[in-house]
């Protein structure tokens, strides 16, 4: 897939302001600092498209950027972020949750894992409850540049492990790097995949009401 653009559409947390779910999306989704911003940029090739920031939780909102303007990449607030209120964080979670569980037009999840660290029980979790609801997922392993190949694939030899308790078969994975474009030509092959059987779903037109 040859990226010819992407633009930023829209941000904010009201499932029925979202735009018209008439285009495949894909949700990219990870821990905090788990360098979600820097992947996008990386496969879209256009830095500063998703804001990369120091301090962990800084998305916030759902965001939409548009690509080729064919399909969305969708950036999704981090889960187990720091320093925010409890309150917050739940409300946070439950539209989250609300946009995975009910977007017409989602076609999969990305889930973002740090190469660099042994399972983490809060990503087993979230695996666990995209399974629940029947999500289809797959997971991206960031930052691979930051250590051995023999370290990554131990890490995610000892991930996939963790997942196979809950799961018949580990979903498919990605090792990527978004400094040296590791993983970029095959997550764009596996998204081109997915969009060339893309049908425009059925929706309530009367219930999203897109921002101006």
């Amino acid at each position: 897939m040859i990226i010819k653009s992407a633009d930023f559409i829209c941000s904010n947390t009201q499932i029925s302001r979202l735009p018209i779910p008439i285009k495949p999306e894909f949700a990219f989704i990870g821990r905090s600092n788990v360098g979600k911003s820097s992947l996008i940029n990386m496969l879209v090739q256009k830095k500063g498209l998703a804001k990369t920031s120091q301090t962990p939780g800084k998305t916030q909102l759902i965001n939409h950027f548009m690509v080729n303007e064919l399909w969305y990449i969708v950036d999704l607030p981090g889960y187990g972020y720091a320093k925010i209120s409890k309150s917050k964080k739940e409300d946070w979670n439950k539209f989250i949750r609300s946009y995975l569980d009910k977007r017409e037009s989602l076609q999969c999840v990305m889930v973002l894992i740090d190469s660099r660290l042994e399972p983490q029980k809060i990503d087993l979790e979230f695996c666990s409850w995209l399974g629940e609801k029947g999500l289809p997922f797959v997971l991206v392993f960031t930052k691979a540049d930051k250590q051995s190949n023999i370290k990554t694939d131990q890490n995610i030899a000892k991930f996939r492990k963790a997942i196979l308790t809950t799961f018949e078969e580990a979903p498919q994975h990605f090792i990527t790097s978004s400094e040296t474009l590791m993983g970029r030509d095959e997550i764009l092959e596996f998204i081109d995949g997915i969009n060339r059987d893309f049908t425009p779903p059925v929706f309530d037109e009367e219930y999203y009401k897109p921002m101006k």
